[in-house]
């Protein structure tokens, strides 16, 4: 994958995703490793990817995320985020928001 510039990115390791539970208001950050889901609350959120410019990992992250909700199986969202611009592809959830604050790196 590339970016617009045409920059190469390079692979995390995991991810570091905030949720925030509009409900109870409180975010929680879930750090997850590549290939691997979380419980949390009604919610399932797996991370699959994710990708970072080697040249200023701190500028942005873009990870595959899945968030599935088995009592909303109509509401699954699996795309992806990017951190500069969560509401680019936002999950659309009445109580969950989900957003990728950064990679984590090897």
């Amino acid at each position: 994958m590339q970016t617009a510039d045409e920059q190469p990115l390079a692979s995390g390791v995991g991810a570091v995703l905030r949720v925030l539970d509009r409900v109870a208001a409180q975010t929680v950050d879930l750090i997850l490793p590549i290939n691997s889901s979380e419980a949390l609350g009604k919610i399932t959120v797996r991370l699959d990817e994710c990708r970072y410019l080697p040249s200023d990992p701190s500028a942005n992250a873009y990870a595959y995320v899945t968030v599935t909700d088995p009592a909303k199986p109509q509401s699954n969202f699996s795309a992806w985020m990017i951190a500069s611009s969560p509401a680019l592809s936002a999950l659309d959830h009445s109580r969950y928001d989900v957003w990728v604050v950064r990679c984590t790196l090897p």
